[in-house]
């Protein structure tokens, strides 16, 4: 009876462990609201640390964002990345400055 009671325990602790570890996905309405909160901040605009702050606040949203908005975070943090170093590779931000752009009109489609 001892060890059936061990193992039930111990079933239920990894049943808690995985429900809290389990991230759950925004909607587009959440993800829209996230970001705004972030990219009202004139702080995040300020040079190269303003870009720094701004790809590192967006990075955990990223990570539960509706499938909608996913894709256009990630070339902000990507793009954002580059800008921020301290000498960004000018090719490499050429090409990302149309995704980029790409990204603030999703943005607008769907959170506007």
């Amino acid at each position: 009876m001892k060890k059936f009671a061990t193992v039930l325990f111990a079933a239920g602790l990894v049943a808690s462990a995985t429900a809290c570890s389990a991230s759950h996905q925004l909607s587009t309405a959440e993800t829209c609201e996230r970001i705004q909160s972030v990219v009202s901040n004139p702080a995040n605009s300020a040079g190269k640390t303003g870009m720094n702050r701004l790809a590192n606040q967006i990075r955990p949203i990223h990570a539960v964002a509706s499938d909608d908005l996913k894709p256009a975070l990630a070339s902000i943090i990507e793009y954002t990345d580059e800008q921020a170093k301290e000498t960004p590779d000018e090719a490499k931000l050429a090409e990302l400055q149309a995704d980029y752009e790409e990204a603030g009109s999703t943005y607008s489609e769907f959170c506007s």
